[in-house]
């Protein structure tokens, strides 16, 4: 993985976290996920490791987690 993905669910505090991560890392460094436009991708955030949202997953695989908007269980119901 070269860029870092952003994973949300376009509550305010995910919104917040989204528009603060682009300005430190740079559009052209991040592919931003709406889980909950996409549901498709709820898969490859939990198989990263993602267990709640916003959460950024690093080019080297780490999850940062930030803050707490939602958990990734609640998005898949």
């Amino acid at each position: 993985m070269t860029k870092s993905i952003f994973y949300h669910a376009g509550c305010p505090v995910c919104v917040s976290a989204e528009k603060e991560v682009i300005t430190l890392i740079g559009e052209d460094k991040i592919d931003v996920i709406h889980l909950g436009e996409s549901k498709n991708k709820i898969t490859n955030a939990k198989n990263a490791g993602v267990k709640s949202v916003p959460a950024l997953v690093t080019p080297t695989g780490n999850v940062l987690h930030i803050n707490f908007g939602a958990s990734i269980k609640d998005l898949e119901g």
